[in-house]
């Protein structure tokens, strides 16, 4: 069978769990990225069928879920959503987010940057944009197999998210007038959290979608800034609860105004 960059598989041999984009090739061997995942994986070209998947119809439902969740008296009060910096190790999962944060009629910048670069540039953009949320995703892995070394040699880029919420801890101590969301798919929570994120994944070490990020941002932006947040019921809005993400109870940043 013929792949072309761009096609959308799963892999036999793992059951057809996750649907993939193919990104490259290297011989017979593939790589690729998930579709909905934030997972990056590489394949035996032989191991790949293509699929039919309609990812778009997909993040409309997890946007029209999040848009019937939203209970605001319009006829008195006037609503100002916090403002989001999104900054994403990939393109393509930062234009579905941009997508979910205009459709939710939220206020966000984002940009799409080499994890690597993260810890260098978060504070200008900080500095430019004043968010009341950033949001530090992309990808990550975690090597259970390099048992050997250092404990943060065992994930892609976590290291990489770590040093970028310290640098966004500098700029704002205050997790009530800053709040950070940090992480992808396995990334270390524990060691995220320690760093001053108010969110972060993944205390199970499993994959998260790609919209998670931006439905714990959303959530707050639209939450009330003078009540603390329902974090079980907020983190049961993402794909696999609180086995993916995980955090601290805060404030929204939403304020609330009169008359309309």
């Amino acid at each position: 069978m013929n792949f072309k960059i761009g096609d959308l598989v799963t892999r036999v041999s793992h059951q057809h769990d996750i649907v993939f984009k193919i990104i490259g090739f290297d011989g017979n061997k593939v790589f690729l990225k998930g579709v909905d995942l934030r997972l990056l994986a590489d394949s035996d070209i032989s191991d790949l069928v293509n699929i039919n998947y309609n990812y778009n119809s997909s993040d409309n439902e997890i946007i029209d879920a999040n848009i019937r969740e939203v209970s605001l008296d319009r006829s008195q009060y006037f609503y100002l959503p916090g403002k989001i910096l999104h900054i994403d190790g990939d393109n393509d999962y930062l234009e579905r987010c941009m997508t979910f944060y205009q459709k939710m009629n939220i206020k966000a910048n984002g940009l799409s940057l080499s994890e690597s670069e993260f810890s260098e540039k978060i504070g200008d953009l900080l500095m430019e944009f004043r968010p009341d949320i950033v949001v530090i995703t992309g990808h990550d892995a975690y090597y259970k197999r390099n048992v050997k070394g250092d404990r943060g040699s065992q994930y892609q880029n976590t290291n990489n998210f770590i040093d970028a919420v310290k640098v966004a801890r500098k700029y704002e101590k205050s997790q009530d007038k800053l709040i950070i969301i940090a992480g992808a798919c396995q990334s270390n929570y524990e060691e995220l959290i320690k760093a001053g994120a108010n969110f972060a994944s993944s205390p199970k070490r499993i994959n998260i979608h790609a919209l998670d990020p931006a439905i714990i941002a959303s959530s707050l932006a639209l939450s009330d800034k003078n009540q603390s947040i329902d974090i079980i019921k907020l983190i049961e809005k993402t794909k696999y609860g609180s086995d993916g993400i995980g955090g601290i109870i805060t404030n929204g940043t939403m304020y609330v105004g009169y008359p309309r």
